[in-house]
């Protein structure tokens, strides 16, 4: 009996390649790093080490972002940032200080947001366990804002690393939902590269000797 092998479609080739993606040594590679809170530096330790011999992103570019308390003092900020990577003996090729933040997200994807959580909104008189009511909303409305707001900055600026790692926003425990949490991640990492979510417990694992 003979048995004709027929080739791998493009389809098939394309998530072949997904699969394995972690097992090849990409050159070149570049990392994108989103230290948004201080959570004891794990979020720069990780992908530092992911940059070291034997790693698949060996040699790779580290690019740092992290957000700007004031407009006034970006330039501080971003030699403080330096000076504190060079410190902890961590090679980067940039690091950047986001100014906007804060800026309201585009119509567009408050559009999307809304239609992401559309069947998981109930009337206050309704409410079930992890479902998202009205006034949570409300309430959650300037957070809900922030991180919209930072998933655009990660698409426009991170959308072809090869890998994201990012610092994971942490609700407090009865104040948000979880259907609520998970769109906010949801919205924050589709349709990007690779994406790590970290967050420490803020002990520092960073040393250095002065």
């Amino acid at each position: 009996v003979h048995f004709r092998s027929r080739r791998p479609t493009a389809a098939q080739r394309e998530l072949l390649a997904s699969i394995c993606r972690f097992h090849r040594r990409i050159k070149g590679a570049t990392i994108d790093v989103w230290w948004l809170y201080d959570d004891g530096g794990l979020t720069l330790l990780i992908p530092h080490l992911l940059t070291l011999p034997k790693s698949y992103l060996e040699n790779a570019r580290l690019r740092v972002f992290t957000i700007s308390t004031s407009p006034t003092l970006m330039e501080q900020e971003q030699r403080s940032m330096a000076a504190l990577l060079t410190k902890f003996r961590i090679d980067f090729s940039d690091v950047s200080v986001i100014p906007d933040i804060g800026r309201k997200p585009t119509a567009q994807t408050e559009e999307i947001f809304s239609e992401l959580i559309a069947p998981f909104v109930c009337d206050d008189n309704k409410v079930q366990p992890g479902l998202i009511t009205r006034s949570e909303l409300d309430a959650q409305k300037q957070r809900t804002n922030r991180q919209l707001r930072c998933s655009e900055l990660l698409h426009e600026l991170s959308c072809k690393a090869d890998l994201v790692v990012l610092t994971l926003p942490v609700p407090r425990v009865g104040f948000v939902s979880s259907c609520l949490y998970m769109a906010w991640l949801d919205m924050m990492t589709r349709d990007l590269p690779p994406t790590l979510l970290i967050r420490g417990n803020q002990t520092s694992v960073l040393t250095f000797y002065s």
